[in-house]
């Protein structure tokens, strides 16, 4: 495989109101310490700028492409400007800055798909500004995969990866009522997830055989069906079609006792049947270094594991730990990643 640690990896500014240009200033200035990959700023300078100023560091920026970045990187912050749209205030979004925030977005992508970067990094977004600015899309994921969609005339469906130090975890559905949980899950559903998580633990993280623990719906994953009827009729009969392709899925279990210490060296993986049931093992046992990575894209794409954090953008308390995994995981993942397309 042709090597691409030459490249520099796109991290798009997210919400600009929000901690994005905060913790991307603070990251660089460790870069060195923190022997982190180039990375090439997609967003406006002048929010970096007043930002920086804001708290009180000093950030050298460098306006490039993303051919010059890698070159610039440790002498100045590479930026790729995209104007905001408006001026900026620290923990104020305002409607105003949305198309820039997608623009960013879709720069980050055409990057991806012309080969001039390794994998993108997103910082977090406010679905709410862009919703009143029009955005027709769930969230960030689901732009990224019409987008991906758009460029090769293909249908992707992504699957979402919290992946911490100690646990990786998918979930199987995700931004919906927990009361619905049930009648959106289907052996399809969880055959679809199962699949494409295997094959980018193989394709993307190098692991050879992929062991999926697959946790049940109800407690005690249904006792039998005295506690519900779904492990036994919906999610036993996807992990037996899972394991008689190939995969090598198990459960469904307890999720009690899937996430213990010798519980977890027993799986790569841990495919959940609801949002909280992936997410808060992840966070208990990884809250600050977690990672949201995108499976089942053509690109790599990753993101830190929180929101805007509106309340604390230019204080200067804002930690860039979880960017700086994210930058770290996507650099690591993209040299086992070929042609995903």
């Amino acid at each position: 495989m042709t090597t691409i640690d030459h490249l520099p990896l796109a991290l798009s500014q997210g919400d600009p109101a929000g901690v994005g240009p905060d913790i991307a200033l603070t990251a660089w200035l460790e870069r060195s310490a923190l022997n982190l990959p180039p990375f090439l700023f997609i967003g406006d300078p002048d929010v970096l700028a007043v930002r920086a100023r804001q708290l009180e560091i000093e950030v050298p920026l460098r306006e490039t492409d993303a051919a010059g970045a890698a070159a610039a990187f440790m002498d100045a912050l590479p930026v790729l400007p995209i104007p905001a749209g408006v001026d900026v205030v620290a923990g104020t979004p305002h409607v105003a800055t949305a198309k820039g925030t997608i623009a960013a977005i879709e720069k980050a992508v055409s990057l991806c798909f012309d080969g001039k970067v390794r994998g993108m990094v997103t910082n977090p977004i406010a679905k709410s500004v862009l919703y009143e600015a029009g955005f027709g899309f769930p969230g960030h994921t689901e732009f990224l995969a019409d987008l991906a969609g758009r460029a090769t005339g293909r249908t992707y469906r992504p699957v979402m990866m919290l992946a911490g130090p100690k646990l990786k975890a998918v979930p199987v559905t995700i931004h919906i009522p927990l009361k619905d949980v049930p009648a959106a899950l289907t052996q399809a559903l969880i055959i679809d997830t199962c699949r494409i998580t295997a094959t980018d633990l193989k394709n993307r993280f190098g692991i050879a055989s992929p062991r999926l623990a697959i946790a049940g719906l109800n407690p005690h994953a249904g006792e039998g069906g005295a506690i519900g009827q779904e492990d036994e009729d919906i999610i036993h009969p996807a992990v037996m079609q899972l394991r008689s392709e190939g995969i090598d899925a198990f459960g469904p279990l307890p999720a009690d006792t899937m996430f213990h210490d010798e519980a977890r060296r027993r799986y790569d993986v841990a495919v959940c049947m609801y949002h909280d049931q992936a997410l808060i093992p992840v966070k208990a046992l990884g809250f600050d270094d977690s990672v949201n990575v995108t499976l089942g894209l053509p690109f790599v794409r990753t993101s830190p594991d929180h929101g805007t954090a509106f309340g604390i953008a230019g204080t200067g308390i804002a930690r860039h730990d979880s960017l700086v995994a994210a930058l770290k995981l996507a650099s690591n993942i993209s040299r086992h990643t070929g042609d995903m397309s």
